[in-house]
């Protein structure tokens, strides 16, 4: 069955009497996916409208297989009215990370449980357009081994590291070599709608929504991966800033060095505190003659990675500790700087590097405590996150989701 809402979800120039449908009909897919179930009089006295329209546009949320009656309540007195619902499988939504050497693919449904994932997929990310061709050809490949009809895949929405407008669909840092919006070339070659989203900003998303916040309304997510990036929650929303620029953490001149940095300046943070940094520390030393298991397992430094680093500091092995601690002491110099500025109940260290545990956290909290405002910290807790790896790949399944739905913005 072809669903009607699925063609008109995407068409932003609806207007009149169709539109306000659409959005009602969004609304109450939406306080569906945030409170599972509820009656029509229930939605009726939560949106302010009469009982008679709420129950049309239920109806035809049902007849598109989008909602389920799910019978009547059992707590009720006297005369029980049905309950409804969103169906599960109504319709999927898939999220792609894309790493410097690896892609992860995610599958969710309407209740946000995870159909489908493959991870560790052998990528490498070129800015050119064989390697933004590559990525298509996952996805495409991904999408046909299962047996979906592919109107009932809502979106594509995919991570790249770097500036990102998800309200335009423009990547600034990767790809950028069209006129047209980035998220309009892949949308022709998945035949699929397709949103762009900042890695960074779609793994706080997943982090935040994960169980990982008690009742925190102001967090941060720090992702020390290759580089560095920051996801901001304020008064319980995800911040972006005017253009979806904020967060370049790992941007802010904070050393006096002469470490040219990706970004083409000098005394960025990435260029002492970030997963490229380590692996120039490490390389480096070894190199000068430094000695390490590693030394044992690469002929060549430059095929050492991060996780080859993490792998081996927790076989004891004394470069790459000492090194991890060097980082970490540098990272919290710059997250005394955040927790100065935002004044946060909680920062989360993600990404990569986190892998490191205790090598990294110790001296990181040292540094804060150093660098930072004692009458400030003492507000902030600082954990590790203690989510997979997939997690990316998930929370761009999870902004797509929400966005479409209306759960956010």
């Amino acid at each position: 069955m072809t669903s009607n809402f699925f063609k008109d979800i995407h068409r932003a120039n609806k207007s009149g009497v169709a539109y306000k449908n659409i959005r009602l009909k969004k609304k109450i897919l939406a306080y569906f996916a945030t409170r599972e179930t509820a009656t029509i009089a229930e939605l009726s006295k939560e949106f302010n409208i009469s009982i008679p329209k709420i129950n049309e546009s239920v109806t035809e949320l049902i007849q598109d297989e989008l909602v389920k009656d799910y019978g009547k309540t059992t707590s009720a007195v006297g005369r029980k009215p049905n309950t409804y619902g969103l169906v599960a499988n109504a319709a999927y939504f898939i999220g792609v990370q894309v790493g410097v050497d690896n892609l992860s693919i995610s599958m969710i449904n309407m209740k946000k449980d995870i159909v489908s994932q493959k991870d560790n997929i052998l990528y490498s990310l070129q800015n050119n357009e064989e390697s933004l061709l590559d990525i298509c050809k996952e996805i495409n490949e991904f999408i046909s081994k299962h047996s979906i009809v592919k109107e009932k895949i809502l979106g594509v929405g995919i991570n790249l590291t770097g500036r990102i407008n998800y309200r335009t669909g423009y990547s600034y840092s990767y790809f950028n070599f069209y006129e047209n919006p980035l998220s309009e070339l892949f949308e022709q070659n998945l035949g699929i709608p397709t949103f762009l989203e900042n890695d960074t900003k779609a793994l706080s998303y997943a982090e935040f929504n994960s169980g990982t916040l008690a009742d925190e309304k102001d967090a941060l997510f720090v992702n020390v991966d290759n580089g560095i990036g920051l996801g901001i929650l304020i008064d319980g929303k995800l911040y972006y800033g005017k253009s979806g620029f904020s967060g370049e953490f790992g941007h802010i001149s904070i050393f006096d060095n002469d470490i040219i940095c990706k970004c083409g300046k000098k005394g960025c943070l990435e260029t002492e505190a970030s997963g490229y940094a380590l692996i120039r520390r490490v390389t480096d030393e070894i190199n000068n003659g430094a000695t390490s298991i590693l030394t044992k397992k690469f002929k060549k430094t430059e095929d050492i990675k991060l996780n080859d680093i993490i792998s081996a500091a927790k076989k004891d092995d004394n470069l790459c500790i000492e090194s991890i601690n060097y980082i970490g002491d540098k990272l919290g110099r710059g997250i005394a700087s955040l927790i100065n500025i935002f004044n946060p109940e909680l920062i989360i260290i993600g990404g990569v590097v986190a892998k490191s545990e205790e090598y990294l956290s110790l001296p990181l909290k040292n540094a804060v405590n150093k660098y930072s405002l004692s009458s400030v910290n003492r507000d902030t807790k600082i954990i590790l996150s203690s989510k997979s790896d997939n997690l990316a790949s998930y929370g761009a399944c999870l902004l797509l989701r929400d966005r479409l739905l209306n759960v956010t913005d």
